[in-house]
């Protein structure tokens, strides 16, 4: 196995950057976190635990992610969010790798959980990620919003990432907040235009897409909670969208 640069993107995660290099150790020979200006205690937590850390105010899901990748010591990038883990079968599938062919990156299988609960309904499972590429021949997109690697060829590796998305039902509702608040900047970013009715096209989209495409409506509670929140973010990021054009234009005359 050639050496890896583990990279994580942080924004106040001092609860979960820990667990995250803890985990990046058991591949990488180096680690480098980026940090969107955290107030809370994780860049002090990243030094401690020997990572290298870029301040860097938040630029975008892709342009982030591809911040620290010029200065990384190794041609392996290995990408991570901060609420992810490497499971005991990736580690021994990257351990086993031995990553020759630069034009591959590697895909891994999520296990996304709400609390101690894997949910699998409605297309969360399983849900193929790729993590492992080579800088010089991939890399991220520049896309402000769910951003992914682009490479001349993909593997899947079969194996799982554990993906500790939301700490409870509660957490799962504030993070919608939060990432349709994200996306919606996102999409102006782009010159998405407003619309008075595609925050509604999209949300009923979404949800006959888990609910029918992808088998929500058989598979029991978590099907119907998995259609219905990406439906409420759908809506969300689409209106929220609308808001910043308001905002821009001012108040209204009547």
């Amino acid at each position: 196995m050639k050496p890896i640069t583990g990279i994580v993107i942080t924004l106040n995660e001092a609860e979960r950057i820990g667990g995250c290099i803890d985990s990046l150790k058991r591949v990488c020979s180096e680690i480098m976190v980026v940090d969107s200006l955290s107030q809370d205690d994780t860049v002090r937590i990243a030094k401690e635990m020997g990572a290298k850390v870029l301040l860097q105010e938040y630029l975008g899901d892709g342009p982030q992610k591809a911040h620290a990748v010029p200065q990384a010591s190794n041609d392996w990038i290995l990408a991570l969010d901060a609420d992810e883990r490497l499971d005991d079968d990736a580690v021994e599938a990257i351990r086993a790798l031995a990553l020759d062919d630069p034009s591959v990156a590697y895909s891994f299988r999520r296990r996304n959980f709400c609390g101690p609960h894997w949910i699998k309904a409605a297309g969360f499972y399983p849900d193929e990620v790729v993590r492992l590429y080579n800088r010089t021949t991939g890399g991220y997109l520049p896309k402000k919003a769910h951003s992914s690697v682009q490479a001349p060829k993909y593997v899947s590796t079969g194996t799982h990432l554990l993906h500790f998305t939301y700490e409870s039902l509660s957490h799962w509702i504030q993070r919608i907040d939060q990432l349709s608040t994200r996306d919606a900047w996102a999409m102006k970013g782009r010159g998405i235009p407003p619309s008075t009715f595609r925050p509604a096209r999209h949300a009923l989209s979404a949800l006959i897409r888990k609910l029918l495409l992808k088998g929500g409506v058989f598979q029991g509670s978590d099907g119907f909670t998995v259609a219905l929140t990406t439906a409420f973010h759908a809506y969300m990021k689409y209106a929220k969208l609308n808001e910043l054009y308001e905002n821009e234009a001012g108040p209204k005359r009547h």
